[in-house]
Formats: C-alpha cells, sequence, structure tokens
C-alpha cells in the first residue's frame, strides 16, 4: 500500500484516536468514542482509504 499521510496529518491523526480513546475510557463521552480508533490506526499505517478514493496525499512530494 502507498502512503498518503503526511507528517502533520499523522500526528493529528494519532493525537485525536489517543484522546478519543482516552476520553471514553474515562467515561467522559460514550461508545462512540471507539471511532478514535479509526485516525489512530489511519495515523499509525500511515494511509487513508478515503484520501485513496478523493484523490488526496499530504506526503512531501520528492
Amino acid at each position: 500500500m502507498k502512503t498518503n499521510v503526511g507528517s502533520i496529518d499523522r500526528s493529528l491523526r494519532i493525537a485525536a484516536g489517543l484522546i478519543l480513546i482516552g476520553l471514553t475510557l474515562s467515561g467522559m463521552v460514550g461508545l462512540w468514542g471507539w471511532i478514535g480508533v479509526v485516525p489512530l490506526a489511519t495515523g499509525l499505517f500511515r494511509m487513508c482509504p478515503a484520501y485513496t478514493l478523493l484523490g488526496i496525499n499530504t506526503c512531501k512530494r520528492t
């Protein structure tokens, strides 16, 4: 798979995912907080299927 998530995008996705999961585990938000797994996974794997469909690439061009 080709990476399409750049460094800043990756950092924001990982942070947002961890925050949502943390809020869910602490009981501050409901079960919908587990949606944080999606940005966390796309940040860790540096690949977003939605970006592929939309033709978006936030990686630096070399």
